[in-house]
């Protein structure tokens, strides 16, 4: 094969398709390639791919965010019904070799192991399989960061006191659960149908807020507006790294996830996927009649150029300003930070690449800041990382 493209999340389906598209002979390999995507995805309107179906945004929203005051972002909030998602994406395969197997390794350059003994051999191979990245060698070393969540999925009419019609709460920083300890928010957003999500999300811990602490808030926090959920109501539980560093196995291309393109700040990264998703497959192609080790070049500087290894540096800074920061704090950081210029705010959420307008947003935000919080955003750069937050219990 040209290509092996190890995970069949949404990352590795776009990418394997993308390839096939280009006439690249190609893999996919996953444990279970046809499982249902269960995860709730959305994005920003303005990052949707401009070639994805209109039935698969499932519901639209103004962006609204309470930090210490109420407020609009500007921005509409995309949620995508996801089984249209894995069928569009799914519907792009035609042609390539699929194969169910667990994958325990590449031996060497070129060669997928999976656990029944079978090896496929391709030119260039590509780690998609999300947070397990089963092709990465590096050991795990200290505690990483997690993003955790607990929520639960309701109908509209019962979740009518949290939004509005037309809207999605993104972020609500008060502290309604009645607890005091580990800063979380309320996340509510319109899934379409008549459904709605609301779930109690603990941005970023190292390690994370345990799922237990968010469903006692979550249910703390709906009964404040006598919302009673049903016994039955079905629930989401979240759970992933935001601060895995880069996928450097030799030979082996990181991509989506486990590349890590997860914004260490927000934790998205399907839009970032789906938009590099062919130009990873247009470089590989272009470079691998001068051998795979050009293509993989090629492929990861594309994924990973220069600026966007700056940027992704920034990024983890300000996630470890937020992991350092007193979490009585936190809220009256993010009311500054919504206060930012929309120019600012879009780069520093969506612009991966953008170096230059990153710096600019973070030097905004440091010169409208107290001496405080100047402390607390330029103090990270200059000390390792925090090694736990266990401190602060929840």
């Amino acid at each position: 094969m040209d290509v092996c493209v190890v995970g069949a999340g949404p990352a590795g389906v776009a990418l394997a398709g993308a390839c096939q598209r280009l006439g690249l002979t190609t893999a996919l390999v996953d444990v279970a390639p046809e499982r249902p995507w269960t995860a709730t995805y959305g994005m920003w309107a303005p990052e949707l791919p401009p070639d994805l179906p209109a039935d698969v945004v499932a519901a639209r929203a103004a962006g609204r965010v309470v930090a210490l005051t109420d407020r609009l972002l500007g921005w509409e909030y995309a949620v995508l019904d996801v089984p249209a998602l894995q069928s569009h994406l799914s519907g792009g395969l035609d042609g390539v070799r699929v194969c169910s197997g667990r994958v325990v390794g590449s031996p060497q350059p070129g060669v997928v192991a999976l656990a029944d003994g079978t090896e496929i051999r391709a030119s260039v191979v590509v780690d998609a399989g999300g947070q397990a990245r089963p092709l990465n060698t590096r050991r795990r070393g200290r505690e990483r960061a997690a993003q955790t969540a607990y929520g639960m999925f309701l109908d509209e009419q019962a979740a009518a006191p949290l939004i509005v019609p037309g809207e999605a709460l993104f972020m609500d920083w008060r502290q309604e659960h009645g607890e005091d300890g580990w800063p979380t928010f309320l996340y509510v957003i319109p899934l379409g149908g008549g459904r709605v999500l609301v779930e109690e999300t603990s941005l970023a811990r190292r390690p994370g807020l345990p799922l237990p602490v968010l469903h006692r808030r979550l249910c703390a926090r709906l009964a404040r507006y006598g919302i009673v959920p049903p016994d039955d109501a079905p629930v989401e539980r979240v759970a992933f790294t935001v601060d895995h560093p880069r996928h450097r196995a030799a030979g082996v291309l990181g991509f989506g996830a486990a590349a890590p393109l997860i914004h260490p700040a927000t934790g998205f990264s399907l839009a970032t996927s789906l938009r590099l998703a062919p130009q990873v497959a247009a470089a590989v192609a272009t470079h691998l009649p001068r051998g795979p080790e050009r293509a993989i070049a090629a492929a990861r500087d594309t994924v990973w150029p220069r600026s966007a290894r700056v940027v992704h540096h920034l990024r983890r800074v300000g996630l470890e300003a937020l992991l350092r920061m007193p979490p009585a704090e936190v809220p009256a950081f993010f009311e500054q930070f919504f206060e930012l210029p929309d120019r600012h705010r879009w780069t520093y959420l969506t612009a991966r690449d953008d170096m230059a307008g990153n710096v600019a947003a973070l030097t905004h935000l440091f010169r409208e800041s107290n001496r405080q919080l100047r402390g607390h955003l330029v103090r990270p750069a200059l000390l390792p990382p925090l090694p736990s937050n266990e401190r602060v219990l929840n």
